[in-house]
C-alpha cells in the first residue's frame, strides 16, 4: 500500500515515515501544499495523510482541490487542532477521517487499514482468490491454509492485485505503488517481482495473467 504523507514538521514526518515503512507501507513525503497538490495530480495513492497547517497551500486547500478534481483517494487528517468546528469542516470538505495529535502508532495504522477496507467490495477484512487468502488486518497472505511469507515488495504487489482482484491493473499503477520518490522505478524490476510471485503461486488456484499492453490480472485458474 502506498501512502502520501503531507507534513511540514520534519522531525514528526521522519518518525511517521519510518514507523509506516516498518509496517511495509510505501511512503512518499511532501512538506508543502503546492508540492503535494502537484504530486497528487500525477501519482496514485491508497491513502493520503494530511496535516492542516502546512505552507504555500493549506491542508484544507489541498483537500478542496482533490475533491474538485473528483479524486476519491481516502484522506486522513492529522492535526493538533481538536476543535469540533474544524473537524466538521474538514469532513464536509471531503476528509474521510480525522486524528488529533499526539496519537498512538497502532491507532494510526488501524485507521489507515480501515480506510483501505472501505474501498474493498463488501468492506471485508478477509479476501480470497481461489485458495489464496488475504487478511487486511494483518496484511498477511495464506495459500491452501498455510502462511505465505513474502518480501515487502512482493507483498505490496500481490496486495495491489488482490485488492483489485478480477480487474486489470495497469503496469504503471503497479510500478508507482512499488517505488517511492527516492527509488528509481523500473519496469524490469516489476517483471522480476511478478515472475517470483508466479513461481510461488504455481501450485495455487490463483494465477497472475499478463495482458500485453494493458497490465496484470489476478484471477483463479478456472476462470477461462
Amino acid at each position: 500500500m502506498k501512502l502520501l504523507l503531507i507534513e511540514d514538521n520534519l522531525q514528526l514526518a521522519h518518525w511517521l515515515a519510518s514507523l509506516l515503512r516498518e509496517q511495509d507501507f510505501v511512503v512518499d513525503h511532501m512538506e508543502d501544499g503546492d508540492a503535494a497538490d502537484r504530486q497528487l495530480q500525477q501519482a496514485r495513492y491508497d491513502v493520503v495523510l494530511l496535516d492542516l497547517n502546512i505552507p504555500r497551500l493549506s491542508g484544507k486547500g489541498v483537500l478542496r482541490r482533490l475533491r474538485e478534481r473528483r479524486d476519491e483517494v481516502p484522506v486522513l487528517i492529522l492535526t493538533a487542532a481538536a476543535s469540533l468546528d474544524q473537524k466538521v469542516q474538514c469532513l464536509e470538505i471531503g476528509a474521510d477521517d480525522y486524528l488529533v495529535k499526539p496519537f498512538e502508532a497502532r491507532e494510526l495504522v488501524a485507521r489507515i487499514k480501515a480506510l483501505v477496507r472501505r474501498q474493498v467490495p463488501g468492506k471485508a477484512n478477509d479476501m480470497s482468490c481461489g485458495d489464496l487468502r488475504y487478511d487486511l488486518r494483518t496484511r498477511q497472505f495464506a495459500l491452501a491454509g498455510r502462511e505465505l511469507a513474502l518480501p515487502p515488495r512482493e507483498r505490496t504487489l500481490l496486495e495491489t492485485l488482490m485488492l483489485r482482484s478480477g480487474s486489470t491493473v495497469p503496469k504503471q499503477t503497479l510500478i508507482d505503488g512499488l517505488f517511492d520518490l527516492d527509488d528509481e522505478p523500473s519496469a524490469d524490476a516489476l517483471e522480476l517481482y511478478v515472475h517470483r510471485l508466479r513461481k510461488k503461486l504455481e501450485a495455487s488456484q490463483a494465477t497472475i495473467i499478463t495482458l500485453r499492453g494493458v497490465g496484470y490480472l489476478l484471477r483463479t485458474r478456472d476462470d477461462g
